[in-house]
């Protein structure tokens, strides 16, 4: 109170509201929303400088790509196991981009084939199943059997004389395009049917150095249990060698 009453001896309680709440000075801001019409949308375009004298336009043949194009992980050819490894007797499981697939050898069609690991009745992996004695591939739960192109060829359970339920489009299962190259199984993992002949509009990359006697490789198969990023980072790290693969790998520990 003591201290309220010396402020108001001072100076009269109207001169102190004024020169407490009245601004001293004033900012005028002006703002001007940009008419975004006039930016239309842009594609990014490379080309190449060879000297100061050549024009910089860009050359009309060079693609153009849009900035906001992505690559399709899902429409490429991948690697799913080398020949070497697989047995034509017994289908093979693989997980590749997250996609569980079955490896297995088609005597009627002569060539490798790449299915969806899970039959359409029970989603049972049929990668745990078997090759039958006319070539089929058969599911191990109930034994439904699937030919070459993803059909089914037999329910056993279902009556000779009845209707032929098998032949209904949900007893198909999932089919990947798919080839060899290079003595490598190669698939393409989408299953849409647009895709069917797409091993005649793109191949996979060709490996020429495996095709030439000149060159020695190896090759063998490896489920690893992380991304191809944590792979790479391992793989250009050569200073764990003698120590991560101690008394596995011919190196010598450094002094």
């Amino acid at each position: 109170m003591e201290a309220l009453r010396s402020v108001s001896n001072v100076a009269p309680p109207s001169l102190f509201k004024a020169h407490l709440f009245k601004p001293t000075f004033t900012l005028s801001f002006t703002h001007k929303t940009p008419n975004l019409a006039q930016f239309s949308r842009y594609k990014s375009t490379s080309f190449n400088v060879i000297s100061p004298s050549v024009s910089t336009q860009p050359d009309e043949d060079i693609e153009t790509v849009d900035e906001d194009e992505k690559f399709d992980w899902f429409c490429n050819w991948y690697a799913v196991m080398p020949v070497c490894d697989l047995d034509k007797r017994a289908p093979v499981g693989k997980k590749v981009l997250g996609l569980d697939v079955v490896v297995w050898w088609d005597k009627n069609d002569n060539e490798w084939k790449v299915f969806d690991d899970r039959c359409p009745h029970r989603l049972a992996p049929l990668s745990e199943g078997r090759i039958d004695q006319l070539g089929r591939l058969q599911c191990v739960y109930h034994g439904w059997c699937f030919g070459g192109s993803g059909d089914c060829k037999l329910i056993p359970q279902a009556p000779l004389n009845g209707p032929h339920v098998h032949s209904s489009k949900k007893a198909c299962v999932g089919v990947y395009p798919s080839t060899v190259q290079n003595g490598i199984v190669w698939f393409w993992p989408n299953t849409d049917p647009q895709y069917k002949d797409i091993l005649t509009k793109k191949k996979p990359p060709y490996i020429a150095e495996v095709e030439d006697p000149s060159f020695s490789f190896k090759m063998y198969n490896r489920d690893i249990p992380f991304g191809y990023e944590v792979l790479i980072e391992n793989l250009m790290d050569p200073a764990h060698v003698p120590y991560a693969h101690h008394g596995i790998m011919k190196s010598t520990l450094p002094r």
